[in-house]
């Protein structure tokens, strides 16, 4: 059997009048909006801020993202955003969020950072430190 995976963090909300669109539900590009404050939610969780974070010497941009609406969400709401780390790479991480309405996914989101030097935006690698953070939290191996 396989534990559930936990998130690094879940971060609470309720959405606003002016996020929904004329049909009454939350407007595409705010889940996305919402998925970037859970991100710095997790650099708080595990670094202690976002500028604890960059003092590392690196920062994380995005290069991908995949969104998949499983229900509406509206005015009110209170959703839970939940960040999972999946994925990481050389440069690169990913990660995957749930927005969930009372407990409903009603959002997927997937978004593949890329690690860059903070002066050039060039892609670099993390410093051991900060990929021995991030490694903490992948999910375990499942055995085939």
């Amino acid at each position: 059997m396989t534990a559930p995976r936990r998130p690094l963090v879940e971060m609470p909300l309720r959405v606003r009048y002016h996020e929904c669109d004329g049909q009454g539900i939350v407007f595409n590009a705010h889940y996305l909006a919402y998925v970037d404050m859970a991100s710095f939610e997790v650099e708080k969780a595990l670094f202690g801020s976002h500028d604890a974070f960059l003092a590392t010497g690196v920062d994380v941009v995005v290069a991908e993202s995949n969104l998949r609406f499983r229900a509406p969400c509206r005015y009110d709401d209170d959703l839970v955003v939940a960040a999972y780390l999946a994925h990481l790479g050389t440069t690169s991480m990913g990660y995957e969020f749930e927005i969930r309405r009372d407990g409903l996914i009603t959002t997927e989101v997937r978004v593949r950072y890329v690690f860059v030097d903070p002066a050039t935006l060039r892609k670099t690698e993390p410093p051991a430190s900060v990929r021995e953070v991030y490694a903490a939290h992948l999910p375990a191996p499942t055995a085939s």
